[in-house]
C-alpha cells in the first residue's frame, strides 16, 4: 500500500509538533537529465519530534540545475535563477541561431563559368 503524502515535512506525522530543522540533511543527485536536460539535485533530510521523540525522513528542497537557469523548489515555493524572461519567444530565437546561415546557389551560373 501507498504512503500517504505529508504536505508539510517539518510537521511530525505522530503527533503534530513542528520540528525547527532537521537534524541531518544530505544530497540526492539524478543519474539522468530531464526533458529539458536538467540535471535534478534533491536536498534530503532527518527529523527527530521534540515532543514524543518519532524520527523521520523526506525531502527538504529540489534543485534542477542546468543550461543558463537554476531552479529551487522548497516549502515557500519555486524560484528560478538565470535567464528569466525568455518564454516561448526566446526559445525560437535560439533555434534560429543554431541552424546556420542559408546559402542559395542556382545550379545554372555554376556550369556557365567552366
Amino acid at each position: 500500500m501507498a504512503r500517504k503524502k505529508q504536505k508539510e515535512i517539518d510537521i511530525c506525522p505522530n503527533c503534530g509538533t513542528k520540528v525547527d530543522k532537521p537534524i541531518k540533511t544530505w544530497n540526492l543527485v539524478s543519474p539522468l537529465p530531464d526533458s529539458q536536460g536538467r540535471i535534478t539535485i534533491t536536498v534530503m533530510g532527518s527529523f527527530v519530534c521534540p515532543n514524543c521523540g518519532y524520527k523521520w525522513r523526506g525531502v527538504v528542497s529540489k534543485i534542477r540545475a542546468g543550461g543558463s537557469t537554476v531552479e529551487v523548489e522548497g516549502k515557500k515555493g519555486v524560484k528560478k535563477f538565470g535567464d528569466e524572461g525568455k518564454g516561448d519567444e526566446g526559445k525560437k530565437e535560439d533555434k534560429k541561431k543554431d541552424e546556420g546561415e542559408i546559402i542559395e546557389l542556382d545550379l545554372s551560373d555554376l556550369d556557365e563559368e567552366e
